[in-house]
Parts: C-alpha cells; sequence; structure tokens
C-alpha cells in the first residue's frame, strides 16, 4: 500500500472528527487494525471503511458489540449475504426501538407543554 493512502493516527482523527481516546479505543477492542511502523499507526481504505461503518452504527444506536458482530460477519461471507440478513434484523430492532424512543419523547413533550401552558397561567 503507498504512502498516500494511509492515514495518520492524528489523520484519522481529524478526517473522522473523533478524539484520540475514541480511535484507541476502537482500536482496543478490536474493531480497527491500523499497520504499526513502530509506535506510529496508519489506516488504508479497509480501516478508513471500517470507521464509516463504525460511526454510522453508532450514529444509529448500534451497541459496539453489535456493530464488531457486523463488521466480523463480512470478513467471514465475502459474498455478503450472511452480513445482509444479519443487518435487516439490526435494522428492523433498531428501528422498532427508535420508534418506541420517539413514541415516549412526543409524550414528554407534550406533557412539559401542558405543565408550561398551565404554569405561565398560573
Amino acid at each position: 500500500m503507498e504512502d498516500d493512502s494511509r492515514l495518520s493516527f492524528k489523520e484519522m482523527c481529524a478526517r473522522f472528527d473523533v478524539t484520540p481516546r475514541t480511535l484507541r479505543h476502537y482500536e482496543y477492542i478490536e474493531l480497527l487494525f491500523p499497520e504499526r511502523e513502530g509506535r506510529a499507526r496508519f489506516y488504508g481504505p479497509r480501516e478508513v471503511a471500517r470507521m464509516t461503518l463504525i460511526l454510522r452504527g453508532r450514529r444509529f444506536g448500534f451497541a459496539l458489540e453489535e456493530i464488531r458482530q457486523w463488521l466480523e460477519m463480512y470478513d467471514a461471507d465475502p459474498k455478503g449475504e450472511i452480513q445482509r440478513r444479519a443487518w435487516l434484523d439490526l435494522a428492523d430492532r433498531q428501528l422498532e426501538e427508535l420508534d418506541q424512543r420517539r413514541r415516549e419523547l412526543d409524550e414528554i413533550i407534550a406533557d412539559l407543554r401542558a405543565l408550561r401552558v398551565a404554569t405561565a397561567k398560573g
């Protein structure tokens, strides 16, 4: 791999707007596997793609362990069929959970608005 296709640790943090602690944690829990040269770490296209998926998964509310399992499926199933089915199952479960949270938030917002109106009338 050519050096210009790799990102340094600092560049990886900047590209994904994550802290060094976050990046080290993802490595520690084996979501990312940078190349090492002495103490320096370098991230190639595969790790950049994995980081993109990790952050997307986090944004959608998936646990890191769920993300890890999904990434491991990709490595074990190059055609992607197992990973695709697993993703659909995860997505369905997460959508159900997010819908439930939205309903709860709508209720909380309505209660807070009603309390505010009642308080304003004083």
